[in-house]
Formats: C-alpha cells, sequence, structure tokens
C-alpha cells in the first residue's frame, strides 16, 4: 500500500495541476532586440498589459518542472490597438499584436539548460517552439514556418489583425506532433512578445488567465 502511495505521490509531482496557473510575476524577464526599442510590459499577478510603439521585444519566463509535461493551454486577451495586416512568413516585416511562445525541449536536454537565458533557447538546435499570434493577413488555424526559427518554430494563427477580446484553448499536445512530428519533450518556457517596429504602430494590449495542464 505504501508503495502505491508513493508512485500516487510522484505522478502528482511531475505534472501540473488541473488548470495550473502561470502568473503574470516577477519570474518574467525581458529580453530586448535593439538597444533603442523595447516594449512595455505591465505585470499585475493574474495580467500583463503590452504597450508597443514601433518597438519589439520579449518578455519570458521559465517554468518549473512540474509544468513540463502540459498538454494544453488556456488564456484570455484582448487588443484595443494594433497593427496592420503583415505577412507572418515575411522577415523583417512580421508585425503582429500579441504572440505566445510555448519552448519545448527533449528531456534530457531540459535538464540540461535550466536557467538559461530565453535567448540561448532560441538559438539551440534542439529547442522548438509553437507561437500561438493575433495579427497577421492569415486565416484562423493557418501554421506557417517561422521566418526567424526556421524548421525549430511554428507560427499558429488564432486571430487575424483587429482588435476586441478573445477567449484562446490549445492543444499543445496536437500542434506540437502536428508541427514537429512529437517526440518526449518538456515545456520549459512561455514567452510574450508585441511587435510593431517594422509598420512603426502602436499596440495596447493585454493578456490574462494564462493556464496550462
Amino acid at each position: 500500500m505504501f508503495r502505491s502511495l508513493a508512485i500516487i505521490l510522484l505522478s502528482l509531482a511531475t505534472v501540473p495541476a488541473m488548470a495550473a496557473p502561470v502568473s503574470f510575476d516577477g519570474s518574467w524577464k525581458t529580453q530586448k532586440f535593439s538597444l533603442f526599442s523595447s516594449n512595455k510590459y505591465g505585470f499585475n499577478g493574474s495580467s500583463v498589459s503590452v504597450s508597443s510603439d514601433g518597438s519589439v521585444s520579449l518578455a519570458y519566463r521559465e517554468l518549473p518542472e512540474p509544468y513540463w509535461n502540459a498538454s494544453s493551454a488556456k488564456w484570455s486577451w484582448s487588443v484595443q490597438e494594433g497593427v496592420p495586416a503583415t505577412d507572418l512568413r515575411k522577415k523583417g516585416g512580421d508585425d503582429r499584436n500579441l504572440a505566445l511562445y510555448f519552448v519545448f525541449l527533449p528531456q534530457a536536454e531540459a535538464q540540461a539548460l535550466k536557467g538559461a537565458s530565453v535567448r540561448k533557447l532560441l538559438t539551440n538546435d534542439a529547442a522548438r517552439v509553437l507561437v500561438y499570434v493575433w495579427g497577421g493577413a492569415h486565416n484562423r488555424g493557418a501554421v506557417l514556418s517561422s521566418p526567424y526559427l526556421g524548421n525549430r518554430g511554428k507560427t499558429v494563427v488564432l486571430r487575424g489583425s483587429g482588435t476586441g477580446s478573445a477567449n484562446e484553448n490549445v492543444n499543445l499536445s496536437r500542434d506540437y506532433a502536428n508541427s514537429f512530428g512529437g517526440g518526449d519533450v518538456a515545456l520549459v518556457g512561455i514567452a510574450l512578445s508585441g511587435d510593431s517596429d517594422d509598420t512603426d504602430t502602436r499596440i495596447r494590449a493585454s493578456v490574462s488567465g494564462l493556464n496550462i495542464n
């Protein structure tokens, strides 16, 4: 009986609880791409505001091991001001209102790269990234190759360009398998960005209620 109990407790320790929240707190770190251009992020626990004025940057947080086996995610997002429709396949012309990056590594690599910066992760040959986007001149559900990550990243369009509010619920396991062929991988981090530098426009948006399970 004690052995069975130990196995159950171990299982609970290695998978996230149902709809485990991901807090928008001090765990998020900003990665600039230019010395003179960066978005502003207002982290407020359950939500984050994004202000982008002809700028682009990433906010990233590492996920602890209990989240590594996540198979789905859900969140709400809102856009009050956004960028025009762009071609998300075009490097240097792919502005979008909001993007959520889900960063995966093989389980062995995940242990070795604990604490690594988002820049190091996104340039790692073993990393795979699903980028869920609100923006672009594409239909909902379109899956596009990333102009920056090549075969290591896929852009999944959830909303075309425009404003409003929406709730999302994505199947990470299915989308990963369809994009990269599956594998024993860990969800090691999440990033958020707004991108308005190519069109020199403004973004006023927010994300809230991010949960993964």
